[in-house]
């Protein structure tokens, strides 16, 4: 008998021992990026499932945008903690916009508009289904200015389009 690979939205299920909280320690993979969100040794640090990404991500509307680090604050907040881990809350976020492309190729959906989800920066994300030239094209049906620096895709002024979640 094989094994069977998950589907993104499988994969997008609770798992077993989350949320949970863990201080942080500089041998986390997540260190250096929950340092910058001004989170310290010893603090901290909460682990989140899925389902708690996925319901923020649906909150933001047409014309607006939020980031991992808006997405991590509001996590941290949540569960009364200085941080969350960025390393999950990114992976999840990947997974949340396979898992809507793939209900979308069956005919359904999810109703995750994660091309609304930007990096820190503005930036457009690369892992996301067809990269950054599809969440280009979604974002610039929405009314988003789109420009390129390098080989990046950012969203113009987009600090102005950031929800409060």
């Amino acid at each position: 008998m094989g094994y069977k690979r998950k589907t993104w939205q499988e994969k997008l299920a609770d798992k077993p021992g989350l949320p949970k909280v863990l201080k942080l320690q500089k041998s986390f993979p997540c260190y250096n990026a929950v340092h910058r969100m001004g989170a310290d040794v010893g603090d901290d640090v909460v682990l989140v499932n899925p389902h708690e990404i996925v319901a923020l991500m649906k909150q933001v509307p047409k014309g607006k945008l939020i980031t991992l680090v808006d997405i991590c604050k509001r996590i941290a907040k949540n569960h009364h903690v200085p941080a969350c881990c960025s390393l999950t809350t990114g992976i999840f976020i990947m997974t949340a916009a396979n898992a809507e492309k793939e209900a979308i190729d069956q005919g359904t959906s999810l109703h995750i508009p994660y091309w609304r989800t930007v990096k820190a920066d503005g930036s457009l994300n690369e892992k996301y289904p067809g990269g950054a030239l599809a969440q280009k094209t979604k974002l610039k049906e929405e009314g988003f200015t789109i420009q390129k620096k390098g080989k990046k895709f950012f969203v113009k002024d987009y600090k102005r389009y950031i929800i409060e979640v």
